[in-house]
């Protein structure tokens, strides 16, 4: 062993290296596939967050506009003014969303199912209704 004026210069001895590249390994083989087995739940996730940072966009549309897009202008107008008075200069988005499936999301104002707005996504089959992890993911029944 090496001493040092500041500190000692101590090595891993081969044995101890194995034991943790082999602790490494089973443990890699036990969270990664769990990890791996659930891409579809962070899609579904990543779509109420979407979903959520529209309503804000749409939020602030409304602030300054004094009213949402209509269904006709779509999410569109958050990116590039239709014309409307009040408008931010810088929009409210940077692009039109689409969802983790690369679906447009689904706006309809005024809503049928909440007196503003409806916004959804089809989900992974990018199709109305469905269930489990083709079920849709909507603005007026979001749980998370």
């Amino acid at each position: 062993m090496k001493k040092s004026k500041y500190f000692t210069l101590k090595g891993f001895t081969l044995v101890e290296l194995m034991i943790v590249v082999v602790i490494l390994g089973l443990l890699a083989t036990v969270v990664v596939p769990r990890m791996l087995g659930r891409p579809e739940q962070a899609r579904r996730t990543k779509a109420k967050i979407d979903i959520r940072s529209i309503e804000a966009s749409l939020s602030l549309f409304k602030a300054d506009t004094g009213r949402f897009p209509t269904t006709a202008e779509g999410l569109d107008a958050l990116v590039k003014n239709p014309g409307i008075k009040g408008y931010s200069e810088d929009g409210y988005l940077d692009k039109t969303p689409l969802d983790p499936w690369g679906n447009r999301y689904i706006y309809i104002c005024p809503g049928v199912h909440s007196k503003d707005y409806d916004l959804k996504s089809y989900g992974k089959d990018g199709e109305d209704g469905g269930t489990g992890d083709n079920s849709d993911i909507e603005s007026w029944n979001l749980t998370e």
